[in-house]
Formats: structure tokens, sequence, C-alpha cells
């Protein structure tokens, strides 16, 4: 059989033939060599068919066409009476791609880098690919500081063609920034300086934090913030003129080098308002941060800037352009400001578009909507509209965008697209505190029932002192207007017999409805009104002022409690907030017609306060007070208690305020409580660094006392403490605890310095 060979390519490049032949008409085609390939597949690549004429030219693009599949590393084409054969030699395939010696990344991750890449089980297998693989995993590690990385392959063949790759990895000591230098720097100390980079030489934190290993990102970002301290401080002219980074020959330690030129620093000589301002220049002035005779501040310029197209926003320019122009005088070192306003086109809201939501109705969406269709664009109410939808707690993730109509210059759409997540739940749970010891709990509860926004749930809690079960029903719009009806119906108990309390225990089982009315964006009222049975037993022990309670009263009493609350919330979280306050006040009447008529208030005020990115600061008061009416006294477990965790830390539990008095004239060591309450709290909250949304650290001062109700509240007898604290949204459920030091705790006080709470589901 004479067989002639028309040509060979290397890497599909070019042809060349080993023998020239005759043009003829291909009578067949057949494949060979091929192992896993489908040959449907080599012919569906060729550009030739059965009853085609095969030339020089069509034979070189059939051989160019099937290199280009990176299929095979070797293609012939030869000729055999009329039959065009292709002899083919497969590529390998990858069976099996290993790591040794990884610590640094998990496995599981760089492979699904490796297959963006090409390189993954079942890919053809390619030289070129595994070198680019191999040194783009050499350049991770050395963006995490691991300099002396050694990385080794190996390509084992394998039967049926197949191939094995190893990465065998040595990943050497991590090199540590071990000095950064400013050079240049000369109002400034160099010291307070390098205070402001993230990256820093090895200390205490850096085994977590790994800010003593370089990284280009960090640097840069270090560098802005450099930029923006000399900015902020006059420093018009700062420039980074350099840096070098540079490692020692063994590769363990980083040298950082930061050249500056600080330039003379400005003084604003004047700040001028041109174009179409459209608001009243007074107005538009009120919002510029930064007078005449300031030193210049880069930071201040900008908030004036974006003040300006905030201000502009609530008129409908949605995209109003606004620039503040420097003029600099380098002789006197002062700048003037021009701010150009171009407030562009008004706009109004088209429509409002709702997606993504599968089972929330969209009037539930849409009542929380403050920017409406046809009105003008309104960027706060955008804004506060988007917030409103978050909080409803239906959501996993709320985006509003304000896309321009296409083909107007004066229309937008807001489109609210929602990711619905679970709102119902069967919850079973075990806790753990320092004063209730072992807790069961369960609850069943649906936040959004059949997509309407209205609630519904039971609760089930088995502590050692407080024993609940109750049912809970609120319709957040029973009106259009947004006013909220609630039922609730319940059955507790209290034993606090484990505390420092008077014996005594009382079972309670009621009921009651309850209406929230709106008043403002953050702010409603809300008023209640029920029925309470309360059952109270004392023992031969229980303090003298119980029993006589009961002897009075009976040991079972009917009330009528009516509620009166109003609240203000203006916190930018609900779990870690860092800015705005809440105030709330509340009282608890027993109305007339019931055994019991007392009062019970309460009033709040909680603020907080940025201090930095990374420091927020929460000042706390709360003020207590109750008595009976229409001549009866206070119930006694309507009583104020202080100490624990929620008031004094450092203190037990309930351990604040007046002791009872035994016939000896001695105190015993039983709290009453009191009518009267006060509490202060100072905390300085920061998160762990990379953790800032599930753990919060703080320390604390805390200030407060009860006080009876013959006693005056004296300032002079408050109990305070200090310590830190640390809160945790864990996997598995809440978790606090605090470690207190009592600062002015008195014979008889009980102290507990630590204090925790947890509370676990499964």
């Amino acid at each position: 059989m004479k067989k002639t060979l028309l040509g060979a390519l290397v890497a599909g490049l070019f042809v060349l033939p080993a023998a020239a032949f005759e043009p003829f008409a291909v009578k067949d085609i057949r494949i060979e060599g091929i192992q896993r390939t489908e040959a449907g597949t080599v012919f569906s690549y060729l550009p030739v068919k059965v009853g085609d004429t095969l030339t020089d030219e069509k034979a070189a693009q059939a051989i160019k066409a099937l290199f280009a599949t990176g299929f095979f590393k070797d293609v012939r084409i030869e000729v055999e009476r009329g039959v065009m054969v292709v002899v083919v030699q497969e590529r390998p395939a990858i069976a099996a791609i290993d790591f040794v010696g990884m610590k640094e990344f998990e496995k599981d991750q760089i492979k699904k880098a490796l297959k963006e890449t090409g390189i993954a089980d079942g890919r053809i297998f390619d030289r070129s690919l595994l070198d680019k693989a191999e040194q783009e995993l050499k350049r991770q590690y050395l963006a995490r500081g691991k300099y002396g990385v050694n990385i080794t392959t190996t390509v084992t063949p394998l039967e049926r063609n197949r191939v094995s790759i190893n990465f065998n990895i040595d990943e050497g000591q991590a090199a540590k920034i071990k000095q950064i230098n400013i050079v240049g720097a000369k109002d400034f100390p160099e010291k307070d300086l390098l205070g402001l980079f993230q990256l820093t030489t090895p200390g205490w934190l850096t085994w977590y934090t790994k800010n003593d290993q370089y990284s280009r990102q960090k640097l840069s970002a270090d560098l802005e913030k450099l930029k923006s301290f000399y900015m902020n401080r006059g420093y018009l002219e700062f420039n980074v003129e350099s840096t070098q980074v540079s490692i020692s020959p063994d590769k363990q330690d980083v040298y950082i080098t930061v050249n500056i030129n600080e330039g003379q620093r400005y003084q604003v000589s004047s700040v001028k308002l041109a174009g179409d301002l459209t608001v009243p220049e007074a107005e538009l002035r009120e919002l510029v941060k930064i007078k005449p005779g300031d030193v210049f501040s880069r930071e201040k310029v900008n908030e004036s800037t974006k003040a300006i197209s905030d201000r502009l926003g609530k008129e409908g320019y949605a995209f109003a352009n606004v620039n503040a122009a420097p003029e600099l005088d380098k002789e006197k070192h002062r700048v003037a400001f021009t701010i150009f306003v171009d407030p562009g086109k008004r706009v109004y809201v088209r429509r409002v578009n709702v997606t993504g939501n599968t089972k929330t109705r969209d009037e539930v969406i849409r009542r929380e909507m403050r920017q409406m269709e046809g009105g003008w664009y309104d960027a706060d109410k955008v804004a506060l509209s988007k917030q409103r939808v978050d909080k409803l707690g239906f959501f996993q993730d709320v985006t509003v965008e304000t896309p321009a109509v296409p083909g107007t210059a004066d229309q937008v759409d807001v489109n609210v697209n929602v990711t619905e997540k679970p709102t119902g739940n069967v919850m079973l749970g075990v806790g753990f505190s320092s004063t209730e010891k072992v807790v069961l709990s369960g609850s069943v509860v649906q936040n959004n029932i059949f997509g309407s926004g209205k609630n519904a749930s039971i609760q089930l809690n088995t502590g050692k002192i407080n024993k609940i079960i109750a049912v809970s029903y609120t319709d957040p719009y029973f009106t259009i207007d947004g006013i909220s009806l609630g039922y609730d119906v319940y059955h507790r108990t209290v034993n606090p017999t484990s505390l420092t309390v008077g014996n005594y225990k009382t079972a309670s089982t009621g009921g009651g409805v309850r209406l929230g009315f709106p008043i403002a964006e953050k702010e409603a009222i809300g008023v209640g009104v029920g029925i309470d049975t309360t059952t109270v037993d004392t023992y031969a022990d229980s303090p003298q002022r119980y029993l006589d309670f009961v002897n009075t009263f009976g040991s079972t009493n009917i009330t009528l409690p009516a509620t009166l609350n109003w609240a203000k919330d203006t916190k930018d979280s609900f779990i870690y907030p860092t800015t705005g306050y809440l105030q709330r006040a509340g009282v608890e009447w027993g109305l007339p017609g019931g055994d019991l008529q007392y009062y019970r208030a309460t009033i709040q005020h909680q603020q907080f306060f940025p201090v930095t990115k990374t420091f927020a600061l929460m000042v706390n008061a709360e003020l207590g007070g109750a008595k009976g009416l229409s001549g009866q006294k206070l119930p006694f477990y309507k009583n104020f208690y202080g100490g624990g965790i929620g008031s004094v830390r450092g203190y037990a539990t309930a351990s604040l305020g007046p002791r009872d008095r035994l016939v000896t004239g001695e105190f015993s060591d039983d709290r009453l409580g009191g009518n009267k309450r006060l509490v202060g709290n100072t905390e300085l909250l920061w998160g762990v660094p990379g953790m800032e949304k599930s753990v919060r650290l703080g320390w604390f001062v805390d200030a407060g006392q009860v006080y009876g109700l013959s006693e005056k509240m004296k300032l002079s007898e408050l109990r305070y403490s200090t310590g830190i604290s640390a809160a945790w949204i864990s996997p598995l459920g809440p978790l606090k605890f605090s470690i207190a030091q009592p600062l002015n705790d008195k014979p008889g006080d009980r102290t507990e310095r630590f204090q925790f709470q947890m509370g676990t589901t499964f």
C-alpha cells in the first residue's frame, strides 16, 4: 500500500509538505489515532468534505484547523488511493491535580482559580497554560509576603493518554516589614505619620491582621491616607515623589521608603459660587463647610460640593454637576475657590419598578416607598425608601437604581430589586446565662404571612427565673396610613429565688390589644390596653412587706393595664450602630376597674457618636419611676431592679437598691427593688478587624442605683463600675460577656466581675 505524505505542521503555524501531489477528488475520509475524541468532532473541524477536491492549500487549512482546536499535538494528512487519511496524536487529558505543602490557601479555592486558566480535571493538558498557572500561583504567594516560596511542578504520564499534575510547594516563611521610613517630612513627626499606615512592623496583633506583611494594595491605601492627612491640613501641593520597596538577601525582611514633598501650607482667601444656582445662594452658602480664613482642607471642599449636589437632588436635579476650581497664589500661599454649579435639567420619576419579589406582594414594598411616581426626583426620598424596605427584614439584599429613561433628558425610573430570604422559622434553643442558668426556648415565627407583611408568632421560654408562653399577631398596616394593630396572649411565671431578691413567685395570664401610630418617618406612638390576672405566692421567709401586700390585696388580682409609648430611632444599624440616637418613653397604668391601680414610667436616651472609622462612642441614660394610685401601694412585683448585664455590670443581677430590714434592725441579704431607678452607661466600641459585622468589643463605665419609696434619689448613692465587654453574633446564636471592676462597692453589695449571656439554636 503506497502512501504519500502531504505535510506536517508545528503548532499549527505553517505547513511543509513532504511531497507535492496532484489535486484529486476525495472519495472517503478516515481518522486514525483518536482515543478520547469522537470522530464526528474531527469531521466538524475539517474544511474538506467527501467529494471535494483536495489541494495543497486545502490540506494546509485542514491541518491548521485541527491544530487550532488544541486537542492534538501532532496532525498529518496522508493519501491512499483517493482516501484522505487524517492521522492525529492527541494531547493528554488531566486526570488529577494535587498540592503538597500548601497551607496558605485552601486547595479548593486554588483549583477553582486554575480552572479559569484552563487547568482542571478532564481538561486537555497544555504545557504553556501550566507554566502560566504556576507563575500566577507564585504571584499569589508573593502578594502574601511569601517571597521565599519555591514551587516545583511535576507532570506524570498515566495510562490511556492521561497525566497527573503535582504542585510541590515549599512556602517558606513570610517576609515581615522590618522598617518603614518617610523621607521629607518636616512639619509632622514621622512617628505620627506612620501611625496613619495600616502596614506596620511586627506587633502583638499582627499575627492576626497580617499588617506586617507587605501588600501593594495596602501600601497604595496608606499613601492615599498620607495624602489626605496633608491635604486636609492645608498642604495643597503635597506630593509623594517616590516609593521604594526592597527585600533582604535572605528574603525575610522588607524595607519600605516613602519620599514626600510637603509643599507649603495654604489658607483659603475666598469662596465664590458661580453658575446656575437654582436654589437661593444664601441657602447654598450655608452648605459650604470651608470659609475664608480657614486652612485649606480637601475633605471640607468635598463635603461642600457633595452637600450642594445633594441639596439640588432634593429639588429634582438628579444629575447636578458641582465642582470646586482653585486659584493659587503661590507667593502668599493662599487659595481662592470658585464652586461652579450646573444643576442640569430637573427630572421627575416616570415609574417605580419592583423586581425580585417572588413571595412578597408588591404593595408591601411599594407602601414603604417615599419617592412617588410622577413626582420630582428627590435623592433623600430614594435613600429613605431603600432604608425602609431594608428594615422590613424580609430581604437578604435591597438595591435601588435610578437610570435615565432612554430618549429623554428629564425622566428617571426607580428600580427596586430585592432578594428574598426565608421569613418563617421553627426554632428550638438552648441558652445559658450567669443568672438564669440553662434556658430552653422555642418559637414558631412567620414575619411575612402569605407575603402580606403581617407577623404572627408563638414563643416559649423556660428559664429558671422566667417561664413564658406567648402568642402574638401584628398587622403593620392595619390602615393605609401605616397604623399598626396587634394582639398578644401570654402566660408568664416569675421565680426570682435564685437572685438576691426576696422570696416570692408570681404567675400571670393575660392578653391585650395595641395600636401604633407613625408621627414621623422615624418616630411613632403606641397605645395598648389589656387584662392581666396575677397570682402571688409568698413563703414564711418572704419579706414582711410582701406578706403585708398579700394580706391587704389578696394573692390573686386582676388589673387592667394601659400603655402609652413614644419612640424615635435614627440609628444607622439595629445590630451594631455607629451614629444616630434612640429616644423612648413609656408609661403603664393600672386603670380603675381593676384590683390594683398604679403607674410605671420609663424614659431613655441612647446616642452613638462616630469617633473614627474604627471607634464609636455610646452614651446611654435611663430613668424610671413608679407609684401606687388611689391610695394603694405599688405592687412589689412592679418594682425596678438594677445590676448585671443591661444596667450596671460588675454587680450581681437585681442586687442594687434597698434591702429587707429584719426584726432585729439588721439588713438581710434580700433585695426589695424600688420605685425609682437611674442608670447611665458610656462605652467606647470597636469591631474586631475582619469580623466587624459579627464581633464588637467595648470599654465601658457604668453607673446606676435603685431607690425605695421613702428614699430620695441621691447621686452620691450611685454605684460605678468599669471594664471590657464583647458581643458576638455567632453562627450558633448571640453571645455577650463582660469583665467589670466595681469602683465604689459598699459593704453588703454583691459583686460579680464576670457576667455573660449566651443563646444557641439547633
